[in-house]
């Protein structure tokens, strides 16, 4: 551990430059060198190349808007608040009946849980979405 009264700071009490030369060197904005990035490829080349290595190139890929398609999904989880409180269709075996394309979903999805039986007709599910309801009694219908 250092000695108190050895550090250099200790020593330059009393003074008010503190080893930084004439009034105002080491002091105000001029000693940042710029703000932000400025000088990344000037004066500050050495810190760029010792801190800042992913500084400079591309990274990744983003796909155009008009490309992606937007997907409203549904959790599995989710199917109970859809069936409590209103009036659904029922099978022959007594299972609520839930058409998702009618309510504005595009998908199912296996998130969640599910205990109760239902057959749910939707244009796409996920295997996972499909194996939580079969084993809860129910099962998904392919609507075209």
């Amino acid at each position: 551990m250092v000695v108190r009264r050895d550090r250099k700071v200790r020593r330059q009490r009393g003074s008010r430059l503190y080893g930084w030369g004439t009034i105002g060197q080491h002091r105000k904005s001029g000693m940042r060198g710029g703000f932000g990035n400025a000088g990344l490829h000037k004066h500050k080349w050495s810190w760029a190349v010792k801190y800042g290595k992913d500084h400079y190139g591309k990274d990744g890929f983003v796909r155009p808007a008009a490309v992606l398609e937007e997907v409203s999904a549904i959790n599995v989880g989710s199917l109970q608040s859809l069936v409590e409180g209103k009036v659904v269709e029922k099978d022959e075996k007594g299972r609520a009946m839930i058409d998702l394309s009618s309510l504005g979903y595009d998908k199912l999805l296996g998130g969640g849980k599910i205990d109760f039986p239902v057959v749910v007709k939707a244009g796409k599910f996920t295997e996972l979405a499909k194996k939580k309801i079969a084993d809860a009694g129910g099962e998904v219908i392919a609507a075209e």
